[in-house]
């Protein structure tokens, strides 16, 4: 159960993925119809799931982005729909439309109470520079018992510019790293380390645990403009 849970945590984290590039944002831009895949492999590189994105509308600054997540044999396990909003400086994704259906389907005919703060990507990145935190707290009332949950994404910084190869080609990035914390009962901590292109995404995405030592990696395997 455990591992399931990870499993679905390091999705929830890969979501904040690649579009094309235009005027309102550098590096999560909109173009409607944009097409593109993550691929989440386990420590050893073997692969776990895959997660396809489209753009399917954009509206006042706001991109409608569909997802199917499937199984390492191709299995849909569930699909998903979120919004990511320009405001011309930088772009803002909604941290509660993020969490993967999944990780609560148990708790589906249970009331659910969310808040939280948006995961923000300035335009202007910049090695050195520290971004804003984000969090999620989440209330789920089990006949009369109320069971919490928070995910925190904390110390989030720029560390380097890098050249990063996947089977969707090389590219130019920023390197960058943060903490995630999550308490539903236990606590577990994670280090997430990510590469995001300019008029891309993110590129590439690894998950360590709280001794630092590697849990498994995402990668973009495929984009179509």
């Amino acid at each position: 159960m455990k591992t399931k849970i990870i499993t679905l945590i390091c999705l929830l984290f890969i979501s904040f993925s690649s579009f094309s590039q235009n005027t309102c944002s550098t590096y999560y831009p909109f173009e409607q119809g944009t097409k593109f895949e993550i691929t989440s492999f386990n420590k050893k590189g073997k692969k776990e799931s895959v997660v396809n994105y489209e753009i399917t509308t954009i509206e006042n600054n706001v991109a409608t982005i569909k997802t199917k997540i499937s199984d390492d044999k191709g299995k849909e396990i569930t699909s998903t729909e979120y919004n990511v909003t320009c405001n011309g400086n930088s772009v803002s994704i909604d941290f509660k439309s993020l969490m993967n259906p999944n990780l609560f389907k148990q708790y589906k005919d249970m009331e659910m109470e969310m808040s939280g703060t948006n995961v923000e990507f300035p335009n202007d990145l910049k090695v050195g520079q520290t971004l804003k935190d984000a969090n999620l707290k989440m209330t789920i009332n089990m006949s009369g018992i109320k069971m919490n949950m928070t995910v925190d994404m904390l110390n989030r910084k720029v560390d380097a510019k890098e050249s990063v190869t996947t089977t969707a080609g090389t590219f130019d990035c920023f390197a960058l790293s943060y903490n995630t914390e999550m308490k539903m009962g236990m606590k577990m901590s994670f280090t997430i380390k990510e590469w995001i292109a300019e008029g891309v995404g993110i590129v590439k995405s690894e998950t360590y645990n709280k001794k630092g030592k590697p849990m498994g990696y995402s990668e973009l395997t495929s984009i179509s403009k």
